[in-house]
């Protein structure tokens, strides 16, 4: 594959490749190279303190990573990768500040898409990877996103179609004994228990910081409001040309909006849409994003993360805060 060849050598080169995972695009560099590292951050404008996940080709590079491979990491990676989950562990020596934003600690895993793993396969070595667009903003499910995001900060975009999964991976934190999820995704918490056959503990202060942690996250540029039910049937459906809306109801007859998208109630089904959705009502022409706020359920758990994070920007309380 010529493509992936070339990809590679521009990665040993200190090149930026973006490519595609099943769950969004990265924006990957040598993960080896510091200054390759840090041309991310650059390009990204993404805070020197917020760590990067390095993508592998299999789990038996975890070793060269890390300090120690417990139980528990070494039966996820056997259950779930190649996949959406990222597994943070107490980092190796050698590896470098630029990886982890100064912490003892790593984010690490092996994707799900063939185009990535060919990749990593033809490299031979760990890709750092965040999202291929503009720190704290909405991210990429398609060649088309990081095109329009990083036009010409990037030395290569590979391909490889809209993202299967399109929400980030779920991170489990492993390096303080028991797990802790830090980032809800499509592997759910349930299903990491039941993997572990243990129950997971709570988020707290010490947790390592990690990536789309932040309060505002995912943010479109037009402000974005999550309404409750009450609220939808007060506001949402009388909403005017000023607004683009993304409700689970049909568009009413008479709307105005500048834009209506009807969402799947299927919780992967939106997941996989979110973000292109996004995309699509702020660059309608709106001055205002209202969405109707999803279930509070289990299913729905990583999609309201990144709903929350993405009006937290504007000031915008989720409805199930309140």
């Amino acid at each position: 594959m010529p493509l992936i060849k070339e990809a590679a050598a521009i990665l040993r080169s200190g090149g930026l490749v973006a490519f595609p995972t099943e769950t969004v695009y990265g924006l990957g560099a040598d993960a080896s190279n510091p200054a390759a590292v840090a041309r991310i951050y650059q390009v990204k404008g993404r805070p020197s303190a917020h760590p990067v996940i390095v993508h592998i080709a299999d789990a038996a590079q975890l070793q060269k990573w890390v300090r120690e491979i417990p139980e528990h990491a070494a039966r996820l990676a056997a259950r779930f990768w190649p996949g959406p989950l990222t597994l943070v562990l107490r980092r190796a020596a050698w590896v470098h500040d630029g990886l982890t934003g100064g912490q003892d600690t790593i984010g690490l895993r092996v994707p799900g898409h063939p185009v990535a793993l060919a990749l990593l396969r033809e490299f031979g070595g760990g890709i750092a990877a965040p999202s291929a667009n503009r720190f704290g903003r909405i991210s990429p499910t398609s060649a088309e996103h990081v095109l329009s995001d990083l036009n010409g900060d990037v030395d290569m975009i590979l391909d490889g179609g809209p993202c299967e999964i399109g929400i980030e991976s779920t991170i489990v934190d492993l390096s303080r004994g028991r797990p802790v999820v830090l980032r809800p995704g499509r592997i759910s918490e349930d299903e990491i228990v039941q993997a572990l056959g243990v129950a997971s503990s709570p988020p707290d202060s010490a947790a390592p910081r990690t990536p789309g942690a932040l309060v505002s996250h995912y943010a479109p540029r037009r402000p974005l409001r999550l309404l409750g039910h009450g609220d939808w049937n007060a506001r949402g459906q009388g909403a005017s040309a000023r607004c683009a809306v993304m409700s689970f109801q049909a568009r009413p007859a008479g709307d105005a909006s500048a834009l209506w998208i009807e969402a799947s109630r299927n919780p992967q089904r939106y997941a996989h849409d979110l973000y292109a959705n996004l995309r699509a009502l702020d660059s309608s022409g709106c001055e205002e994003i209202l969405v109707e706020d999803p279930p509070a359920t289990v299913a729905w758990a990583a999609v309201r993360d990144r709903l929350s994070r993405a009006c937290s920007e504007w000031g915008s309380t989720p409805p199930g805060a309140r």
